[in-house]
């Protein structure tokens, strides 16, 4: 990869486009219409100019608590372009309280809010020590053409919360060097993405998997991106792919599964799209399969990470093997450890470790989770896996939801691999739960398909399914019927949640 300058800064994705001569070219589909690279350029400019007139100075951060919008491009690039630190976050958490942990973490002096959002985080700023001034997207305007600050491409750049799969979301400090990275990575090496791509991404801009989708991929080489306000829905989903015809279609397994179900779905177009990505949890081979029936699209299924900033193992056009992760992005490597720190044998599971020049810098304010998880140049990913041997990566779990019944090792990604192949079931989620003796035993969450009814028979049914393909431990002991299942903001299933309220119901619950 081409080395970068010492002194670079990385809202030039916007210059880049300019100097290309790709100035008039569309660079956001959104609900308020198109809006070029040129126009683009000017408001982020414009927002950089705003955010120094208030105060903002360089390294001081700059939240952004707003849906995706032009706005919101503009504000991260803007705040770049000065040497500030913006720190996207959720609009879509529900109370003002939650927004607490990330205007006093963030010691922000600005926060750039919508009108859907300024409500909650009004209140949560007047709690603050020291209040950030609130300063909402739609006032940003277009401004004059100004250098950006000479930051080094090893100078702090942004923050992005991890999804707080456990505890309060942990701010990871990513770099200058770290966009172009990604872009020169994954972007040109498994997308093939060019200037002639509309990319849709379901995931937000706030998101680590959505920031490259929708920002960083396609200003890297001018192509058009769309951006899709409020909840993805199966029917607002679809009509955008109808409607704005897209070349990338980038989701997660929830929302594919979503969008298989859903009425009337076989009937869609989908005919733009030329390829299609998942990513934040391991796509079941079984909705692989079912998407390549209804729609003769391949989906290259991947795993990425906040701290990494994206995907970095996946599977390739011409590698796919469904169920998968793939195999590691070029400019990355894997390693798969035993607890002693020593390399696994081909086939078996163990902690893995990501070695890229994207990775975090380091958790803000958080030294004693940094030296645990950075460890020289390799990142512990919390993930366990297994790599077969021809080079695929397989999901088993986060470390801390692996399953030990009787002795023996089981993952719960292959038993909810096995229950969503069953004709009945939607969605499932396992645990490790201790029994009336105080032994854990797996029991599953699952969400049955429209008009089939909870039943003990089914219950039963269920169990036989798992213990027919699966080793004889690792079927499920008890299976709970539900409306829904606890998750992270991007769809990621909590499984510690089920574990710390193993007896509370996800929505309308039957026991077997």
């Amino acid at each position: 990869m081409p080395e970068l300058p010492e002194r670079y800064n990385a809202s030039l994705l916007l210059d880049r486009n300019l100097e290309a001569g790709r100035e008039a070219r569309t660079a956001i589909h959104w609900a308020g219409g198109e809006v070029s690279y040129g126009e683009l350029f000017k408001l982020a400019c414009g927002a950089g100019r705003t955010l120094r007139e208030l105060g903002v100075r360089r390294e001081e951060r700059v939240l952004i608590i707003a849906d995706d919008s032009p706005g919101w491009a503009a504000a991260f690039l803007g705040a770049l372009r000065i040497g500030a630190i913006p720190v996207p976050v959720n609009p879509l958490l529900q109370r003002s309280e939650d927004y607490d942990h990330y205007v006093e973490d963030s010691l922000a002096r600005v926060a750039l809010v919508d009108a859907l959002t300024e409500e909650k985080v009004r209140p949560a700023a007047e709690r603050a020590a020291d209040p950030p001034r609130l300063l909402r997207t739609a006032e940003l305007t277009a401004g004059a053409e100004f250098e950006p600050a000479p930051t080094r491409r090893d100078d702090m750049a942004f923050w992005l919360y991890s999804s707080g799969s456990t505890g309060k979301p942990k701010a990871v400090v990513h770099l200058q060097h770290d966009i172009p990275y990604t872009c020169q990575t994954y972007a040109e090496e498994v997308l093939r993405i060019s200037e002639s791509d509309v990319s849709f991404s379901t995931t937000k801009l706030f998101h680590a998997y959505g920031f490259g989708n929708s920002l960083t991929f396609p200003f890297w080489v001018g192509a058009a991106a769309v951006l899709h306000q409020g909840r993805p829905a199966p029917a607002t989903v679809f009509d955008t792919i109808e409607q704005r015809k897209p070349t990338l279609f980038f989701s997660a397994p929830t929302l594919y599964n979503a969008l298989l179900n859903f009425e009337g779905s076989k009937d869609r177009d989908l005919s733009s799209i030329r390829l299609c990505i998942s990513a934040a949890e391991s796509l079941p081979a079984e909705v692989w399969r079912r998407w390549k029936d209804a729609y003769g699209l391949t989906i290259l299924d991947g795993v990425g990470s906040t701290e990494m900033l994206h995907i970095y193992c996946s599977n390739r056009t011409d590698a796919v093997r469904p169920g998968s992760n793939g195999k590691p992005v070029p400019g990355y490597e894997l390693k798969i450890l035993d607890p002693e720190g020593q390399p696994v044998e081909t086939g078996e599971a163990g902690d893995l470790y990501v070695k890229g020049d994207s990775a975090l810098a380091l958790y803000w304010a958080q030294h004693e989770k940094t030296k645990r998880s950075v460890l020289g140049d390799w990142f512990y990913t919390g993930d366990r896996y297994r790599a077969d041997a021809d080079g695929f990566y397989w999901y088993e779990g986060r470390s801390d939801d692996m399953i030990k019944v009787g002795g023996m090792w089981c993952s719960p990604i292959e038993i909810e691999s096995r229950l969503v192949a069953h004709p009945s079931v939607l969605e499932a989620a396992v645990a490790g739960i201790p029994d009336a003796s105080g032994l854990i035993k797996p029991e599953a969450w699952v969400i049955l398909r429209d008009g089939v009814a909870p039943s003990e028979v089914l219950a039963a049914e269920l169990m036989e399914h798992c213990k027919s393909q699966l080793a004889p431990y690792k079927f499920p002991r008890r299976v709970h019927f539900t409306g829904e299942l606890p998750k992270t903001a991007t769809g990621k299933i909590q499984r510690y949640r089920l574990r710390s309220n193993a007896g509370q119901a996800w929505g309308p619950t039957t026991d077997r």
